[in-house]
């Protein structure tokens, strides 16, 4: 869980033991470049929004009461799996075609669940679980029905899972303001591994690229710093060979990552100029950066691509 949206949920200093202790969503999958899925602050709270590769077609999808966040694509491109924040109630995992139609809701009586991503076989969602009753948080599975629940590990917030569907990334804290680090685990949650220290504070969005071989994730993006400014950086999943994408200073232009294309080409971000924002993308390896949606008002927010699903033959941006 994003430690912004469970307000039912202090933020205790006791993580940094909790990781130490462990014997321990959001994921681009492998395909065409399909649409773009985003949250946007709306008058009537957090709203998904959809946006073609090129710009076009900007379509808000969901109308929740609260706040929907936190989209995730389905491995064919068909289903958003999402994050609904219900007014005065814990929060649920929610489940929707890409249109917006046909939205489920799995509501846990007793916990808050978020943070859901699809695993790369489609078949289950994986999610974060804290009861505010006993504290206890960790990540779970379901099927796409809501059934079949299975604990998993400890930590911490946005599981993602990697294409080959072996390990997990995800978010851990350490109790500091500043202190986020990116974790890696099997699935099952051992073998835990912190690929990044906890003064990268590392913003709550993360992903790998659709071959594995790279996790992307946005340094000094958890929580404002005056005059920093944070920025994209790609990593190999074991803590090697870190590369910094982008190279904003001084705080006042920022980049935000939201996630790889699923073609492998690109990663989707989020561009901060002087309380102005936009929807733009950049090479793997720091070239082209490119205009999707201009700098304006409008604030995308955990921007996640989708793949094409097979038989759309839709407008597409590739190159």
């Amino acid at each position: 869980m994003r430690r912004s949206l469970f307000h039912l949920r202090p933020l205790f200093a006791g993580l940094a033991v909790l990781i130490a202790t462990v014997n321990t969503a959001f994921a681009t999958f492998p395909g065409r470049n399909g649409l773009i899925a985003f949250r946007v602050q709306t008058e009537a709270g957090l709203q998904i929004f959809t946006v073609r590769p090129n710009g076009k077609d900007l379509r808000q999808i969901t109308f929740v009461s609260g706040d929907a966040v936190g989209p995730a694509w389905s491995p064919d491109g068909r289903k958003i799996v999402f994050e609904h924040d219900v007014p005065d109630a814990c929060a649920n995992v929610a489940i929707m075609n890409a249109d917006g139609t046909g939205m489920v809701e799995f509501p846990a009586p007793d916990a808050c669940e978020g943070d859901p991503t699809f695993t790369p076989d489609g078949k289950r969602i994986i999610f974060d679980r804290f009861d505010p009753a006993t504290f206890d948080e960790g990540f779970w599975s379901m099927d796409l029905e809501g059934n079949h629940r299975q604990h998993i590990g400890e930590c911490c917030a946005d599981p993602t899972v990697s294409p080959d569907g072996k390990r997990l990334s995800f978010v851990g804290f350490n109790g500091d303001p500043t202190g986020a680090a990116l974790f890696t685990s099997k699935i099952d949650g051992t073998n835990l591994l912190q690929v990044t220290p906890f003064s990268f504070d590392v913003a709550v969005k993360q992903d790998w690229a659709p071959d594995g071989k790279h996790l992307v994730f946005t340094i000094y993006g958890d929580v404002p710093v005056d005059g920093v400014s944070s920025n994209i950086v790609i990593i190999r999943p074991d803590g090697t060979h870190l590369r910094q994408i982008t190279h904003y200073q001084g705080g006042g232009v920022t980049a935000t990552v939201g996630s790889y294309s699923p073609d492998g080409r690109w990663i989707i971000f989020r561009l901060t100029d002087h309380g102005t924002f936009g929807l733009y993308k950049i090479r793997t390896d720091g070239t082209h950066l490119t205009v999707i949606l201009p700098l304006s008002a409008f604030r995308p927010a955990f921007i996640a691509w989708g793949p094409r699903p097979r038989d759309d033959d839709g407008e597409d941006e590739e190159d």
